[in-house]
């Protein structure tokens, strides 16, 4: 977000009627953006590929993974599409735009994204959605009886193998 913030303060003040900047403002902001896509690839960037595979549990794995893929694809595609026209029109915005949104990400992983550290994955529902001050208000009476089903069929079948 400071990269973000940073780079739209450069091309706010310095970037002329004729839609250009100095070479030396070019060559930082050219750097402030390779930055910040590294910094993207080390933090932000891998979530989308993570978050799906450590909560969602094994019975909706496959759907939620493949819903979050191609959000992750759509979305990719919707800004690598609207760049440009986005960066004409707002100018400096742009940046502005982007940190805000990334501000948004931020609040919303802070408060709506559940700790999974130490949770196995066969425990994600009870011990997790279930208990999430938020989400617990989307879990259905059926999500609880089939989730109980689900765990004493698993006793039953791991009893009758010892």
């Amino acid at each position: 977000m400071r990269m973000q913030g940073i780079i739209g303060i450069i091309l706010l003040v310095n970037l002329k009627p004729t839609g250009s900047i100095g070479q030396t403002d070019a060559v930082i902001v050219v750097l402030l953006v390779c930055l910040f896509v590294m910094c993207f690839a080390w933090s932000w960037g891998p979530l989308g590929w993570l978050i799906p595979s450590e909560t969602f549990p094994l019975e909706t794995r496959t759907a939620g993974f493949s819903f979050a893929v191609s959000a992750n694809m759509l979305f990719t595609f919707i800004i690598a599409q609207s760049f440009l026209s986005m960066l004409c029109k707002m100018q400096a915005g742009i940046f502005f735009f982007f940190a805000a949104w990334i501000l948004v990400a931020g609040v919303f992983a802070l408060y709506l994204m559940p700790e999974t550290k130490g949770v196995p994955v066969d425990d994600m529902v009870e011990r997790v959605w279930k208990q999430h001050w938020f989400w617990k208000n989307y879990m259905t009476e059926d999500d609880l009886d089939e989730d109980l089903k689900q765990r004493k069929l698993e006793m039953a079948a791991s009893t009758s193998r010892s």
